[in-house]
């Protein structure tokens, strides 16, 4: 005797429903993995952009990898500071070139330059540093001031960190300047990365890099194409950089008394412990 038939209509709504529910999905995981692979050859397009411009335009090393990385230690140095300190030291570097009209201190005159004693324990950390309110200054970031004309060496900002371009070489003599300007014994919060070292390449002048820009490194005061960069970044010479850098040994004391301000002002605003 034959078995009961089960009605065609639930297995035949049942069959209809998951083939239909199967057919969704694949078409939902074929439109995310099509929109990450056009999101990748996007990313993929403007890094090889971003690095052509550095290893053709500027004849900078770069480094394989995402994102583009700069090899430092080669065509250019870079001090490292926070960017408050980074930004009021250049400020200060622009006020004091443009009360001499010399670009950024370069008169040669002994009595002008930074030498031994200039450091806090001598009373010389503030010596030439009279603030000024207003002079002209490129766009800043939020939170961040515009950047004065002079000095006109490469700046970069990478979040709460500014990047100064110097010579190659200067990462090696930051730590004997420090020690000769009396600033060696303090914690200051400024560093140098030289030979063998890495930064991230902020996109080039007129691009916008792919993917998440927050915290991204940015140029404040990008290098100029189609010049030799390195003639305007500063250097141990007495005379200075060109284009309005100043030399070395200034930048630093510049840098270290504004990082130790920065330090003190954070200091001043922790709350007194009691036993």
């Amino acid at each position: 005797m034959p078995l009961p038939r089960r009605p065609p209509g639930p297995a035949h709504t049942e069959y209809t429903e998951h083939t239909e529910s199967t057919e969704s999905t694949g078409s939902a995981e074929g439109g995310k993995d099509g929109k990450d692979r056009e999101n990748r050859e996007n990313r993929e397009a403007t890094d090889a952009g971003i690095r052509d411009w550095y290893e053709n335009v500027l004849a900078w090393p770069t480094v394989p990898g995402e994102p583009v990385r700069l090899l430092t230690g080669e065509r250019f140095d870079v001090l490292d500071v926070p960017a408050t300190a980074g930004s009021a030291a250049l400020r200060r570097l622009a006020a004091a070139a443009d009360r001499t009209g010399t670009g950024a201190d370069r008169t040669g005159k002994e009595a002008d330059r930074p030498g031994k004693g200039a450091g806090p324990a001598a009373g010389g950390a503030t010596r030439g540093d009279t603030a000024v309110s207003s002079f002209p200054s490129s766009p800043g970031l939020p939170g961040l001031p515009g950047l004065p004309d002079l000095p006109g060496f490469p700046v970069a900002v990478h979040g709460d960190r500014m990047w100064l371009l110097v010579a190659a070489g200067g990462a090696e003599e930051l730590p004997g300047i420090l020690q000769w300007l009396e600033w060696g014994s303090l914690p200051l919060d400024l560093t140098a990365i030289g030979t063998g070292g890495l930064v991230e390449a902020p996109a080039p002048p007129g691009r916008r890099r792919t993917g998440p820009l927050q915290g991204a490194a940015v140029w404040m005061r990008p290098p100029v194409a189609g010049c030799e960069v390195e003639a305007s970044l500063p250097t141990m010479s007495a005379w200075g950089g060109v284009g309005g850098a100043p030399d070395l040994v200034r930048l630093v004391n510049t840098l270290a008394t504004e990082c130790h301000r920065v330090r003190l002002g954070r200091v001043s605003a922790q709350p007194l412990a009691f036993s």
